[in-house]
């Protein structure tokens, strides 16, 4: 048996399949220092610059309910996985119905702050299905706003997607419970460059905005009309 870093025994299996690939490890160290010590960094200092490597594999959720996330922001990776926008979509689309519950426990736990959560994945093979595996990390983040917390996240798989959608079974999961030496205070907005956020929004990064009315050439805005109605 293994002790994690938060006093919390683990099976030797689970430490082992625990050790991060570079693009976890790269989302982790960058949110770590954004941490700084606090409790969570805010949603504003999260630069995607900082985590371009893995922004394909990236995604940003927000809590609806008691171990319930749904997709706020999505990398491409994860559309591909899937085979669908999952924009707007739960976590838990993810993972297979039986794995649900479990997951959503350990979500919650990480909306509740002070803990983050690493998850092996392990895609359910079939026809047009091969061997795909996966690991997920969830990091808690402060909202802006200060209503319902955040989670960033990232899920690096390795092996052929195949048919899509790919849901996966958890083969480990593993919940780490963070010093926090600094007092939550906010910090001053970044300011990315206008053409690297360009470059990134290419690649699925980035939140929706409404579309702007353009008239057809040559004709002007419509007015509003009023119709009187016998119904």
């Amino acid at each position: 048996m293994q002790a994690s870093s938060a006093g919390k025994v683990i099976a030797l299996r689970e430490y082992r399949q625990m050790r991060h690939d570079p693009l976890i490890q790269l989302v982790i160290g960058y949110w770590e220092a954004l941490r700084a010590g606090r409790p969570a960094p805010l949603r504003a200092e999260i630069d995607p610059r900082g985590i371009e490597a893995a922004l394909d594999r990236v995604f940003l959720a927000e809590r609806i309910a008691p171990g319930v996330g749904r997709f706020r922001l999505a990398g491409m990776g994860l559309n591909d996985l899937m085979g669908m926008e999952v924009r707007g979509m739960p976590l838990t689309t993810l993972i297979q119905p039986d794995g649900r519950k479990r997951f959503a426990e350990a979500l919650e736990q990480v909306f509740q702050g002070g803990t983050r959560c690493s998850l092996q994945l392990e895609a359910v093979r079939g026809l047009g299905r091969p061997e795909l595996g996966g690991q997920m990390v969830l990091l808690p983040l402060v909202n802006d706003r200060g209503d319902n917390p955040l989670v960033l996240g990232c899920l690096s798989s390795e092996g052929s997607i195949g048919r899509a959608p790919r849901r996966m079974n958890i083969a480990a999961l593993q919940q780490t419970e963070f010093e926090i030496t600094a007092p939550d205070a906010p910090r001053p907005d970044p300011k990315p460059a206008p053409d690297a956020l360009d470059r990134l929004r290419s690649k699925g990064f980035a939140e929706p905005q409404p579309p702007a009315f353009t008239p057809p050439p040559g004709k002007s805005r419509p007015a509003l009309r009023l119709v009187k109605s016998d119904i």
